[in-house]
């Protein structure tokens, strides 16, 4: 492969990929989007890297390539969505419109995944509603892989969070991140490429930090972001995802790139919009350009040109990406070139 990859062809390459093992090309098409969108903003433990494990699966049939998801319940202001163990990108895009839906009347709205997947970045479902004028908010749970203060362990998932707050011009303002140290992701991503483990990422069995990566998972566990406020965070994340959608909680979602590929494994999701134009009135953007012009009059520390809004990197590399190309580390090529040979899909130029 040459040095950058094409958005477009990733893209192509991606649905190619997901279609021949057996994706409906829609949803192949949502998901192949989604992924490239995670690595346009650089963050490639979540992207197309994932491809293979997908791939794996949809033809083992623990994840379904025909169907659609089904609202299970619903009221004016909220549903539950029964994902029908489809793509967690197909059911998660599906939820999050559903929340947009009802928000733009409602106000406010929240919806509930049940028997769903692996459903990628938070981030995506969270920009949808930034980029339709809302207050976005996306989460789900997964099987423990992060240990609580003091275990042994896992206890919790590593339970993604993002939000997305829409501005007058520039990208919205998102932040994803884990509840974890970091992401399960990024160890192995460090691991593949032989690079160190910080010594606050792992726990191991004995209650104690760890570098070495090649325990994680059977021997070691995630630390919890920030010990007990990721340990608790998580908490929510699993009742408004798990709890309250009616999806497996804890140990009991499957692992969907360990455990038996036949079967599904009941990941749960949430979804929340808020309309501020309901709420706040039109004056809303204007305040949020006042916040952001106050953050980036803040004064920085020697050498720093300037403080950041979450999201403001991802979205500069999204930009850079789509006109140069991504620049992916060795292990996202190695997992491509992977992808083309068990799935005969054309490598990429």
């Amino acid at each position: 492969m040459n040095a950058h990859v094409c958005p477009i062809q990733l893209e192509q390459f991606a649905h190619q990929a997901l279609v021949a093992s057996g994706a409906h090309a829609d949803h192949a098409a949502i998901t192949a989007k989604l992924l490239v969108q995670t690595d346009t903003w650089g963050v490639y433990s979540h992207g197309t890297k994932l491809l293979g494990g997908y791939c794996r699966r949809l033809k083992a049939g623990g994840l379904q390539a025909e169907g659609s998801p089904q609202i299970a319940d619903s009221g004016p202001a909220w549903a539950i969505v029964d994902g029908q163990s489809l793509m967690g990108q197909v059911t998660s895009q599906f939820a999050m419109q559903t929340a947009i839906e009802r928000a733009t009347t409602a106000g406010i709205a929240y919806v509930g995944v049940r028997n769903s997947c692996h459903f990628g970045a938070a981030g995506v479902y969270a920009a949808m509603a930034a980029e339709a004028g809302l207050i976005g908010m996306a989460m789900a749970n997964d099987i423990p892989s992060v240990v609580a203060p003091g275990a042994r362990q896992a206890v919790v998932g590593t339970n993604p969070l993002a939000y997305a707050i829409p501005t007058r011009q520039a990208p919205p303002i998102l932040l994803d991140i884990s509840m974890a140290t970091v992401a399960g992701g990024k160890v192995y991503a460090a691991f593949q490429r032989g690079e160190p483990i910080a010594p606050d990422w792992l726990i191991g069995n004995d209650g104690q930090p760890t570098t070495d990566g090649s325990l994680y998972p059977s021997q070691a566990a995630l630390a919890p972001m920030t010990g007990h406020k990721g340990y608790g965070l998580a908490l929510l994340i699993e009742s408004l995802s798990g709890l309250l959608s009616g999806a497996a909680i804890t140990w009991s979602v499957g692992s969907w790139m360990h455990d038996d590929g036949t079967q599904p494994t009941d990941h749960g999701a949430a979804f929340l919009a808020i309309n501020p134009a309901i709420i706040a009135g039109p004056k809303f953007l204007d305040r949020v350009e006042q916040l952001i012009d106050e953050i980036h009059s803040t004064p920085t520390a020697e050498g720093v040109p300037q403080v950041y809004l979450p999201g403001e990197l991802e979205w500069k590399r999204r930009e850079r990406a789509l006109q140069e190309g991504i620049p992916f580390p060795p292990d996202v090529r190695a997992a491509l070139d992977e992808v083309s040979e068990n799935w005969g899909v054309p490598k990429l130029p």
